[in-house]
């Protein structure tokens, strides 16, 4: 009986041990899962400005394609500091307003794009919208031009 008493007990911590390997192995996979899952974790803290797409109908405006085609092949600066500057100093070639740009900045940008001669647009939609626009994911206010590139910005700003 003592025989079979320890043949039991051996079986049972064999099994023991099996389920242990397999545990620890398991232990291994839940590692390997967390850290894609911490991977998965920081791809959803970084966002895209996601964007919606038009539908046949909707066409979009040639001020916004010119605006997407000037910042994605030219050269801009985005904020009203940055165009200001750039007005005194002679750099900019076109300023883009947002409608929602409070009164004290669109005044100073208005008086020193015209003493410098410096063409201005106001651009319709809001300053969130103007960003989506420009593929950043924050407000723009105003939207200082230096190179055109291969957009038609200028065309619209003489009209």
């Amino acid at each position: 009986m003592a025989k079979e008493e320890n043949e039991d007990v051996e079986k049972v911590t064999e099994a023991a041990e099996e389920d242990l390997e397999g545990a620890e192995e398991a232990g291994e996979a839940d590692e390997a899962g967390a850290e894609t899952e911490s991977k998965s974790a920081k791809k959803k803290k970084t966002r895209k400005v996601v964007r919606r797409r038009k539908s046949k109908k909707e066409k979009e405006k040639p001020l916004t394609s010119a605006i997407r085609l000037c910042v994605e092949s030219g050269k801009v600066g985005m904020g009203a500091k940055t165009g200001i500057a750039a007005s005194l100093l002679g750099k900019a070639k076109l300023f883009v307003v947002a409608s929602n740009t409070p009164l004290a900045i669109k005044s100073q940008v208005e008086k020193y794009s015209s003493a410098s001669g410096i063409p201005l647009i106001i651009f319709e939609g809001s300053s969130i919208e103007l960003g989506s626009v420009c593929g950043k994911p924050f407000p723009v206010s105003v939207l200082s031009v230096y190179e055109t590139g291969s957009s038609p910005i200028m065309e619209l700003a003489s009209k």
